[in-house]
C-alpha cells in the first residue's frame, strides 16, 4: 500500500442564513481553489449549503434536498473535473418519509459515494431533524479509508472508535463548533486515540447571537495539529497519508472487557438505577477536597514512604480527604521479583498508618506480587479503615508487558465523598476504560500514572471573539489528555503523574479535572512545581432533587449515547487481542 503524502484541504466558511445559492456557490469556489492547488480531499463544513440556526421543520423546508440531488450533482460535476473527493454538508431530506437529517455526503469522480446522518444532535437539531439512523461507516476510496461525523458526534467516544477499529485513515469532522477556542482538545483526542489523521471543517462567524470558533485544521495522528486557520473564510491545507495497519492503541484494546459499552445505564434517573434491588446505590454525595502528589518514585520503598508523607502533610493541611499518587509510587520501577510488594506486607501497613495519623485515604501505585506468583501494575487504595480496593492494570504499555500480568476486572470504591473509579497510566489512553467507569455511576476517576506521552498542547491564542469567561488567550496547556477524559464521562478526575528523575516537570502535569468541559473558567488545578501537591473542591451531591441536577450525577454526555450503533466496540478486530 502506497504511503506518499495525499494533498487535502479543509475549508474554512461563514454562509447566511436563507442565502443558499450564494453559499453553494462559494463553496463551490472554494472547493476549486483547493483542488486547483492538488487537494485531492477537500472537506466543508456543517450545514455550509444553508446555514445551521434554524427554527424548526417549517423554516428549513424550503432548502433541504434529497442525496443525491441537485447540490450533490453541482460538487459531484466539480469532483470529476479534478479527480477529487469531496465532503459537504446539507439538511438532506428523505424521499420515502420526508424527515430531514443533519447529513454529510462524501462525494468522489463518480458521484455520491457515501453520507452520514447526524446520530448525536446537539441541542438545535431537534427543533427540525430526525437522529441519523446509518451508523457509522468507513468509505473506502483510492485515497484512502474515509469516515464522516458531523459536529457533536465527536463528543462521544464511540463514534470514532468505529471509525478506528474499522480502519479510517482521516476522519472529516464537519461542525460548526462553538463556546471554546479551537482547534479542539476534543478533536485532538480523537485522532490521537485511533491513530488516524483528522480534517475539521468548521464555520466560523455569527448567527442568531451564536458565535461559531473557526479553528479548521488537519490533526495527525500523534495529535500534532499540521495547519489550522483561526477564523475568516478559507482554505486549510495539508497531506495525510494512507495507514498500513491500525494504530498501536487501536491493537491495545481489551474489547472482552467492553461489555457494559452497550448498557444504557443513564436512560433512568440514576438515583434510582443503581440501587435497584438493595443493591449497591450511589453514595449520598458531598462537598468535599481531594488532592493529587507529583514525583519521581525510586527504587528504595523507605525514600517513596518518606515522600509521600510529606505530600500527605501537605494534602491534610490543605484539607483533603483523598490523595491520589504516581503509578508505582510505592515500590518503584519493577527491578526483579525483589522489587514486588505484597497487600498485606511491611510497605502497605505503613501506607494504612499513614491513612489512620492523617485522616486519608491514599491511591498510589505499586508492583505487586500476588499470591499466584504474577505480578501486577497496581493502584492500592487505602484509608483509615484499611484496604478498600486494588486495581491491576488493564492496559499495559510494551514496557509493563515484559514483567506484569494484565488486570481482567474494573475497579469503583464508595467513599464519603463518591464512587471512586481507579485506573492506571495507559488506561487512560483508551476511551473505553473513563466510560465504563462512567457507566458504573464513578463521580470521580482516580488515576496513578507514569505517562510520557501525549505531551501537553499548546494554543497561540484566537481572534474569535467569545463572550467571556470564555478563554481566548494563549495557554501552555490548551489540551491535556485527562481534561478531555474526565469532560466526556462527566467526572472529576484526579490524574497523578510520576515525574522522571531526570526532569524538572512531566510532560503531562498532573492535575484535578472538573466534569464539564465548557464550564468557563474552568473547575480544574495542575501540579506545576516539582514534588508538589494540588488540591480540588469538588462536589458529588444529589442537590436534594428527585433527579439530579449535579453533572456528575446526571451525565449528559453519557445520557445521550446511542449504544445501539456500537456493538462493533466489542468484537475483536484483525490485529486486537481480547
Amino acid at each position: 500500500m502506497s504511503t506518499e503524502p495525499i494533498p487535502v484541504a479543509a475549508i474554512q466558511f461563514e454562509p447566511r442564513l436563507f442565502h443558499k445559492e450564494e453559499n453553494i456557490r462559494r463553496l463551490l469556489d472554494l472547493a476549486e481553489q483547493a483542488a486547483r492547488q492538488g487537494a485531492r480531499l477537500v472537506v466543508m463544513p456543517e450545514m455550509g449549503t444553508t446555514g445551521y440556526c434554524w427554527q424548526d421543520r417549517e423554516e428549513v423546508a424550503p432548502y433541504v434536498e434529497p442525496v443525491p440531488g441537485a447540490t450533490t450533482g453541482l460538487f459531484a460535476e466539480l469532483a470529476r473535473r479534478y479527480d477529487c473527493y469531496l465532503v459537504i454538508g446539507l439538511p438532506e431530506e428523505d424521499a420515502v418519509n420526508g424527515l430531514y437529517y443533519n447529513t454529510a455526503v462524501l462525494i468522489g469522480p463518480e458521484g455520491v459515494i457515501g453520507k452520514h446522518r447526524k446520530t448525536h444532535p446537539y441541542i438545535s437539531e431537534p427543533k427540525w431533524a430526525a437522529n441519523g439512523d446509518l451508523g457509522h461507516s468507513v468509505f473506502s476510496t483510492p485515497i484512502g479509508n474515509i469516515a464522516l461525523l458531523i459536529c457533536m458526534d465527536i463528543h462521544f467516544i464511540e463514534t470514532a472508535r468505529l471509525a478506528g477499529i474499522h480502519g479510517a485513515d482521516v476522519i472529516c469532522h464537519i461542525s460548526n463548533w462553538l463556546a471554546e477556542r479551537t482547534p479542539a482538545p476534543y478533536w485532538i483526542n480523537r485522532a490521537y486515540e485511533n491513530g488516524c489523521y483528522l480534517i475539521e471543517s468548521n464555520r466560523w462567524g455569527l448567527e442568531r447571537g451564536v458565535q461559531f470558533s473557526g479553528g479548521s485544521c488537519i490533526i495527525e495522528p500523534d495529535g500534532h495539529i499540521q495547519a489550522w486557520r483561526d477564523c475568516g473564510d478559507g482554505l486549510v491545507s495539508g497531506t495525510i497519508r494512507r495507514a498500513s495497519r491500525p494504530g498501536a492503541l487501536i491493537r491495545q484494546r481489551r474489547p472482552a472487557l467492553y461489555k457494559e459499552l452497550m448498557n444504557n445505564s443513564y436512560a433512568w434517573n440514576p438515583l434510582d438505577f443503581f440501587r435497584l434491588y438493595g443493591m449497591r446505590p450511589l453514595p449520598a454525595g458531598k462537598c468535599s477536597r481531594i488532592a493529587v502528589g507529583q514525583f519521581a518514585p525510586g527504587d528504595d520503598v523507605a525514600g517513596n514512604l518518606a515522600v509521600i508523607t510529606r505530600l500527605a502533610d501537605r494534602a491534610r493541611r490543605q484539607g483533603a480527604e483523598l490523595l491520589v499518587l504516581p503509578e508505582l509510587a510505592l515500590s518503584g520501577e519493577y527491578r526483579g521479583p525483589q522489587s514486588a510488594l505484597t497487600l498485606d506486607g511491611e510497605a502497605v501497613l505503613a501506607l494504612m498508618r499513614l491513612a489512620v495519623s492523617h485522616r486519608l485515604t491514599l491511591v498510589a501505585g505499586l508492583v505487586e506480587a500476588s499470591q499466584e506468583g504474577a505480578f501486577y501494575n497496581t493502584a492500592l487504595a487505602v484509608g483509615p479503615q484499611g484496604v478498600i480496593g486494588s486495581y491491576r492494570k488493564i492496559h499495559l504499555t510494551a514496557k509493563d508487558a515484559a514483567w506484569a500480568a494484565a488486570g481482567n476486572e474494573w475497579v469503583a470504591i464508595d467513599l464519603p465523598c463518591g464512587r471512586v473509579g481507579l485506573l492506571l497510566g495507559h488506561d487512560l489512553n483508551f476511551p473505553e476504560a473513563g466510560r465504563i467507569l462512567a457507566l458504573r455511576g464513578c463521580d470521580i476517576i482516580a488515576c496513578p500514572a507514569a505517562l510520557n506521552a501525549p505531551a501537553a498542547g499548546a494554543h497561540t491564542g484566537t481572534r474569535i471573539p467569545h463572550n467571556y469567561p470564555i478563554a481566548t488567550g494563549a495557554s501552555p496547556y490548551h489540551w491535556l489528555l485527562p481534561r478531555v477524559r474526565a469532560g466526556e464521562n462527566n467526572v472529576y478526575l484526579a490524574f497523578a503523574n510520576a515525574q522522571d528523575s531526570s526532569e524538572s516537570l512531566p510532560v503531562l502535569p498532573s492535575g484535578i479535572f472538573g466534569p464539564d468541559t465548557f464550564l468557563w473558567p474552568r473547575r480544574e488545578s495542575l501540579v506545576v512545581g516539582a514534588g508538589d501537591v494540588v488540591t480540588e473542591d469538588v462536589d458529588t451531591r444529589n442537590l436534594d432533587s428527585i433527579y439530579p441536577t449535579n453533572v456528575v450525577r446526571r451525565k449528559d454526555l453519557v445520557a445521550m449515547r446511542q449504544t445501539h450503533f456500537y456493538p462493533d466496540l466489542i468484537r475483536c478486530q484483525p490485529g486486537e487481542t481480547a
